[in-house]
């Protein structure tokens, strides 16, 4: 069974931060790249930050210097930060196990997701 419980969003203010957090089972956690997506009103969902399981890292240029993504190994969790946020930035957030260290998500199945408003 798939777990991926996202959480940490809210509203927020421009060039405000928030954290986010993914909590999955260690079956998926240990053995895969973690990515974190986003999905805009009417906008396709796209990935945004992606960990592998050695700790390499890679960013969306829309949000590379700004979110950094890092996960914690002995809670299963990945964690998504993100500072100076822009009103762009506002979409539900997802998390999900990713095929090969750029995606695409590795299962159908998605979580509830967490919602991040940012007003300018």
């Amino acid at each position: 069974q798939v777990q991926l419980v996202e959480s940490g969003g809210g509203l927020v203010q421009a060039g405000g931060s928030l954290r986010l957090s993914c909590a999955t089972s260690r079956s998926i956690f240990s053995s895969n790249a973690m990515g974190w997506f986003r999905q805009a009103p009417g906008k396709q969902r796209e990935l945004v930050a992606a960990i592998t399981s050695g700790g390499s890292t890679k960013y969306a240029d829309s949000v590379k210097g700004r979110f950094t993504i890092t996960k914690d190994n002995a809670k299963n969790t990945v964690y998504l930060q993100m500072n100076s946020l822009k009103p762009e930035d506002t979409a539900v957030y997802f998390c999900n196990a990713l095929w090969g260290g750029w995606g695409p998500a590795k299962f159908g199945y998605w979580g509830q997701g967490t919602q991040v408003t940012v007003s300018s």
